[in-house]
């Protein structure tokens, strides 16, 4: 099962850093961006691949590794997950997974009609990418020191 997911998170992040890295190849990140379809099409995938990450991780990653480890109860809130994730050292802080929803939400809800907004959220996208990928990393460290299959 975990295993599964893992596979999931693993190919929404190498395609989300495949268009990040295509980003940043960019002198600027502004609203012109929007006028080349190209990078409009990159900036797309790398929203998309960045929530579906998110997703996958916050909804199923998270519970199905505290199961797993026999640390997850059916009555545990997200946030309740968080703060288990952060006692064996996966995340430094639950608020900041919280803070990545709420960006995440932005990001969906905004795009594609403020264009000034999508690109403050995607900014923000990319300096949080490496954080995601670090919390990923941890659990897959974890999962391969206690053997979880």
């Amino acid at each position: 099962m975990i295993n599964d997911i893992i596979k999931k998170v693993e190919l929404h992040k190498k395609r989300a850093k495949a268009a990040l890295n295509e980003i940043q190849t960019w002198t600027t990140l502004d609203c012109e961006i929007f006028e080349n379809f190209e990078k409009v099409k990159t900036v797309d995938s790398f929203i998309y691949r960045f929530i579906k990450l998110q997703d996958i991780m916050g909804e199923k990653l998270f519970k199905t590794f505290l199961d797993e480890i026999g640390e997850y109860k059916d009555d545990m809130s997200l946030l309740d997950i968080l703060d288990k994730l952060e006692k064996f050292n996966i995340l430094d802080n639950p608020i900041r997974w919280m803070e990545y929803r709420k960006l995440r939400n932005k990001l969906t809800h905004e795009y594609p009609n403020n264009e000034e907004d999508v690109i403050e959220g995607i900014a923000l996208a990319i300096e949080v990418f490496n954080e995601i990928e670090i919390i990923f990393n941890n659990i897959i460290k974890y999962k391969n020191n206690i053997s979880i299959n």
